[in-house]
């Protein structure tokens, strides 16, 4: 009878643990000005439903390749995301960036304004449809490979937005992913943002967050980047190291063991949302 009544305690310790976990919401977001709707899975941690709070919103990109379930799908612990949003007390939204957009508006092609969608379209839809935290104190944003350029893009060009930013792998130059072997792959991949004539080196190198040091430094946003030792672009992101630290910008950047691996990036994560998370702190936002 005892053994009875402790396996049936435990099991309702695992079914309510079950019941109060974070939530996933799939959330259909049109754009404003690409004609098309796309969908983003949206974290809600487990004490959204318990109060009437306003909650901080981070903001996670997937990389090339990659679609908006990426972070929830790919990570060896399928429960990473979720546990971080419950421990950090974070909306974690998750949108579509398609395959090769780089989060950038294309200056050729209407149906690729990604810069656009993400600033514009999806955190409205986001303060609309949640208890947020509607300003830039109550927002971050990071993300994955051609995700880190983004991240770091956006809130360069957008600090109004965001209160910090993070990059984790980051494909932080565009014009050194096109070499004399990949040539002719990567401008097929790249026609969404440039169209069907290559991009010129000096074009991709405009898009670059590697040249946009100046401009990160007049905004000031906390930053933290890092890229794994093993990782085909560590050279780029060791190039953006060194000249933030030569425009004496202030910025957390690590290199751990690792590749380009989801391996290393559900580590990376959790790195990104403790820095963030003593920001929000700071700004008065952080739910406790």
């Amino acid at each position: 009878m005892k053994k009875i009544q402790f396996l049936l305690l435990i099991l309702f310790s695992f079914f309510t643990t079950i019941s109060y976990a974070a939530k996933v919401d799939t959330l259909d977001i049109a754009s404003s000005t690409m004609g098309k709707t796309y969908k983003a899975a949206v974290v809600l941690p487990e004490s959204y439903a318990k109060n009437k709070k306003n909650y901080p919103v981070m903001y996670l990109l997937h990389g090339a390749y990659g679609h908006f379930r990426d972070w929830l799908s790919s990570t060896p612990d399928k429960e990473t995301v979720k546990n971080l949003a419950d421990k950090y007390n974070l909306i974690i939204v998750m949108p579509e960036g398609e395959t090769f957009s780089f989060y950038i508006d294309s200056p050729v092609n209407k149906g690729s304004q990604f810069e656009t969608y993400i600033t514009q379209d999806v955190i409205g839809k986001i303060d609309k449809t949640y208890r947020t935290v509607a300003n830039k104190n109550g927002r971050v944003i990071t993300g994955l490979s051609m995700g880190g350029h983004g991240a770091l893009y956006l809130s360069a060009k957008h600090p109004e937005l965001f209160c910090a930013a993070g990059s984790m792998s980051g494909a932080v130059d565009m014009g050194s992913i096109r070499n004399p072997e990949s040539a002719e792959r990567v401008n097929k991949l790249l026609e969404p943002v440039f169209g069907t004539t290559p991009a010129s080196q000096e074009v991709l190198d405009s898009n670059s967050v590697l040249r946009m040091v100046d401009k990160i430094k007049s905004n000031g946003l906390p930053l933290i980047i890092d890229c794994g030792v093993d990782d085909f672009l560590i050279e780029p992101n060791r190039e953006l190291h060194r000249r933030l630290v030569y425009a004496k910008v202030p910025h957390d950047y690590t290199e751990r063991p690792g590749a380009h691996t989801w391996e290393y990036w559900q580590n990376s994560v959790a790195y990104h949302i403790l820095f963030f998370s003593k920001i929000l702190q700071n700004n008065g936002v952080a739910v406790k």
